[in-house]
This record gives structure tokens, C-alpha cells and sequence, in this order.
């Protein structure tokens, strides 16, 4: 048979979705494994955001919508931009797409041509590098480590910046560090990016979880220049537990706005439109919920912080947001247990699942070799035991 698309048979599995995919099957084959990989928010959608579907289903509300997603969602996604950001946006430039992992690979894919290069903070989302490279970009990965609590200096993104580079991926809290930018630090990045005039895809999905009474800056509302060449991609999925419903949304110029809405008609489409409902729910109706979960994932990193780091052989720094920590492996580097030979943070994330039934995230994948990420989207039992385990496979 002749040969399959080599673009497509470049793109590799997602480690977050592999070591779940894993984890699940040794819980299926009746093995006692917690899982600490996917980020999702253990809790359980708003029933008023599960009632709006329902409704939305039951009244026949079935049909297709807009390319770009309902009007009176894409309001509701303006208007909220306005009352938690002060951000002005016309409904129009509003763009609702299945996740925002599906946005931010609509914005790549509506300023990419062949051969652009995409300046990649690392650590990063492990899905950023690939669908840079699905849209036809190049991925220059910049690196930041632990000792600069995982954040790119603006000196840093100088000097990776060339005649090609078109963009870059700010993801503010990051997934998988937890890391926040402050004001001061997102001024200097955007001020590099007026100089040599590239745009900005600003990942926020992670906006309302933050710690600490730190502040969190929508890097779009630094200055007009901003605004403009910024791409904001957020959604519901995080702060509002609706990761399954699937509704993400893009926030930008016109001129971009209207690339990705023709994009998306000819491509999937809009997300289900009892989704969309639940979702103008979620936007504009209570947001006590958002604070109340935020109040718990606090809770849950302070444990797990204070707990790992009086574990001796690893550690991890305090993340400011979202619900992520990263395991620092360093000193496991090298040694053996249950008879296999750690030489990365892969063969530690297997050995620990294998041997103590834990499944955490290698980091490599992400731009982190020899760290582990763990999710405090897990209960505060399930935390407890899983850290049990660690420091009962590390004396092992």
C-alpha cells in the first residue's frame, strides 16, 4: 500500500494520555493504582451547568450553530473577559472551538506558514511542540529551569527570536509547572515581542487557579500593542470542571478572529450545542463555585508540597497555580529498584507505577527530563496515599 501522510505519522502520543491509558488498564486488570496523570478537576460540574444542557437537549436545542459558535456564547465569553479582566472584546472576535487545546491549534494553524518558527518555553504542555509542527511550524524551545522557578527571561526570548520566528506560547499558570508570570515579567516579554513584531498565543486556561493572593495579568491587557497581537485561548474546562464538555475559545483581532471562524467551517465545525448552552451557564451564571474549588486545590498544595519535600530523594518547588507539581528526580537518577535501573524520568514513572501502583507524568516529553509530574486534581485520601507510596518505594 502506498505511504501514509509523514507529517501525520511524525506526531507522537501524548505521555499525559499514555501513562493514564496504562494506569487504567492496570486498574481494569483489578490492581489498586491511583493515578496522579491526566489534569482534569476531580470534582463534578455545577448542577445549574448540567441542568442548562439537559434543557438545551430536552427542548431540541440539537442542531448545528455557527462555525464560530453561538452568539449568545460567544457574548457570554466577552462579557466575562470584560468583568475579569477589563479586556473589551466584540462578540465577534469570539471564536468557540471543541477545548482550548483545539484553539490554541486553530491560532497556530491561522498564523503559521511552512518553515515559522514558534519560540516554546520549556517546561511546556507536551501538546504545544507537536501541534506547532501539525500546523507547519517550527518549535524553538527555550529552556528555563528550576532555579528560575521554570519562567523565560525576556533575555532569553532575545536571543532565541530570528527573521522566521512568528510567535510565542505563553501558558500562564503553566501546565506542567504551575508557574505564574508576574506584571513586571510579562511587560518585558511583550515589550521583545512589540520590537520584533510577533504575535503572542496566551494560554489561560489555568486563570482562575491561582494561590497565595497572587495576581494573576492577562498579558492582553498590558497595552494596545498587546491586545492586538495577542491570541487568549481559555475555556471551561478547568475552573468550571467541564473537561469533557469540550468548549474552548480564542480571543483576538478581527483580522485573526475571522481566519480561524473560516477555518473551523470547513474543519469540524462548532462544539455540540447543548454544550455551548451549559457553557453560557458556566460564563455567566454563579461563580462561587470557581473560589470554592480554588480554596480546596490550595489546600491540597500545600500538602503535597510540604509532604514530598520532607521525603528524602526528591523535592519540587511551591507552584503559584492550576494543580500541578513537578517532582524533582535528580538524586534518583542511577539507582535501582524492583531490579530496574533508573536512568530518566520515564524509567522512574514506570518503575513507580509498575512496583508502588502510582501513575505519574514523566516530564521529558514536556521539555523536563528527570521530573515527574503529579496532579493535586486528586482527593486529599488519594494524595495521602499516593505520597505513602512514594516514600515506601523510595526506601524500597
Amino acid at each position: 500500500m502506498k505511504e501514509l501522510s509523514r507529517a501525520a505519522s511524525e506526531v507522537r502520543a501524548s505521555t499525559t494520555l499514555a501513562v493514564d491509558a496504562l494506569a487504567k488498564q492496570m486498574q481494569a486488570d483489578g490492581l489498586d493504582v491511583i493515578g496522579f496523570g491526566t489534569g482534569e478537576p476531580d470534582f463534578d460540574t455545577p448542577d445549574n451547568i448540567k441542568a442548562a444542557g439537559i434543557k438545551a437537549i430536552n427542548e431540541g436545542k440539537t442542531k448545528y450553530t455557527p462555525a464560530a459558535g453561538l452568539i449568545n456564547l460567544r457574548k457570554a465569553a466577552a462579557a466575562r473577559l470584560k468583568l475579569d479582566f477589563n479586556l473589551d472584546y466584540e462578540f465577534t472576535q469570539i471564536t468557540v472551538a471543541s477545548g482550548a487545546k483545539h484553539s490554541v491549534y486553530i491560532a497556530l494553524v491561522a498564523i503559521l506558514n511552512p518553515g515559522d518558527e514558534v519560540v516554546l518555553p520549556a517546561p511546556f504542555w507536551v501538546s504545544y511542540y507537536e501541534m506547532i509542527r501539525m500546523a507547519g511550524g517550527v518549535p524553538v524551545i527555550v529552556e528555563a529551569g528550576e532555579e528560575q522557578h521554570f519562567k523565560i527571561t525576556p533575555e532569553q526570548l532575545e536571543g532565541a527570536i530570528s527573521s522566521k520566528t512568528k510567535a510565542i506560547m505563553i501558558n500562564n499558570p503553566s501546565n506542567p509547572t504551575g508557574m505564574l508570570y508576574t506584571r513586571e515579567e510579562l511587560v518585558k516579554i511583550a515589550e521583545v515581542c512589540k520590537k520584533h513584531d510577533i504575535y503572542i498565543i496566551a494560554d489561560e486556561i489555568y486563570s482562575g487557579l491561582v494561590y497565595d493572593g497572587k495576581e494573576f495579568v492577562s498579558i492582553a491587557t498590558l497595552s494596545q500593542d498587546t491586545y492586538e497581537r495577542t491570541i487568549l485561548i481559555t475555556g471551561v474546562s478547568k475552573s468550571y470542571a467541564m473537561t469533557g464538555w469540550r468548549i474552548g475559545y480564542a480571543a483576538a483581532n478581527p483580522k485573526i478572529s475571522k481566519i480561524m471562524a473560516n477555518y473551523l467551517s470547513h474543519s469540524t465545525g462548532a462544539p455540540g450545542t447543548m454544550n455551548q448552552i451549559a457553557a453560557i451557564e458556566a460564563l455567566a451564571g454563579p461563580q462561587d463555585g470557581i473560589e470554592a474549588m480554588r480554596k480546596v486545590f490550595e489546600v491540597r498544595r500545600n500538602y503535597i508540597v510540604k509532604r514530598m519535600n520532607e521525603i528524602e530523594g526528591v523535592s519540587c518547588i511551591v507552584p503559584d497555580g492550576a494543580f500541578y507539581v513537578m517532582m524533582n528526580l535528580k538524586e534518583q537518577i542511577g539507582k535501582t529498584y524492583g531490579g530496574k535501573l533508573i536512568e530518566n524520568d520515564d524509567d522512574f514513572a514506570v518503575a513507580f507505577l509498575e512496583q508502588a501502583k502510582v501513575a505519574v507524568v514523566p516530564c521529558s516529553g514536556f521539555g523536563a527530563p528527570n521530573f515527574v509530574r503529579w496532579t493535586y486534581a486528586a482527593s486529599m485520601e488519594n494524595i495521602r496515599e499516593g505520597l505513602n507510596r512514594l516514600e515506601t518505594f523510595l526506601k524500597s
